[in-house]
């Protein structure tokens, strides 16, 4: 049976995918009863789509899979601290829990910058697990980012 760590690898290939597009390094894979069901990396640059995020992807890429816009019983993992449309988009897909690896300290909104998933002013809350494989999720965007101020 795989785990969280198990899964938030999985979403850093899919981050591997992005870089070999030249995109941002970020992956996401959602998760249902312990399967895989959708994946997505950052693809804003290859689609000129400013919401072409991996958390965007792997979610309409879930609903489109399961026939139904109510993911509450999936789990997404992704590589980084979403951002606010994504945590938004989290929201109004109802999705049970997310996983994420780095921080996000200048666009982060789970637990930077905003804590739109706990907003209990909102009508559904997201579990949140941060942290996991925290150095390897952050190192793919160090590495990129270090490479092009070289």
């Amino acid at each position: 049976m795989m785990n969280d760590i198990d899964f938030m690898m999985e979403a850093l290939k899919e981050a591997e995918n992005a870089l070999a597009k030249s995109e941002v390094p970020v992956g996401a894979v959602v998760v249902k009863d312990g399967e895989i069901i959708a994946r997505g990396h950052n693809l804003r640059e290859t689609l000129k789509d400013p919401t072409a995020h991996a958390e965007i992807i792997a979610i309409r890429e879930s609903a489109s899979h399961l026939g139904r816009w109510r993911l509450n019983d999936c789990t997404i993992y992704v590589t980084l601290e979403p951002c606010a449309m994504c945590a938004g988009a989290m929201i109004l897909a109802r999705i049970q829990r997310l996983v994420y690896g780095a921080s996000d300290p200048k666009a982060g909104a789970v637990d930077s910058l905003m804590k739109i998933l706990s907003d209990k002013r909102l009508n559904h809350q997201v579990e949140v697990v941060s942290g996991v494989l925290a150095k390897e999720c952050g190192e793919i965007l160090r590495d990129l980012f270090s490479s092009r101020r070289k």
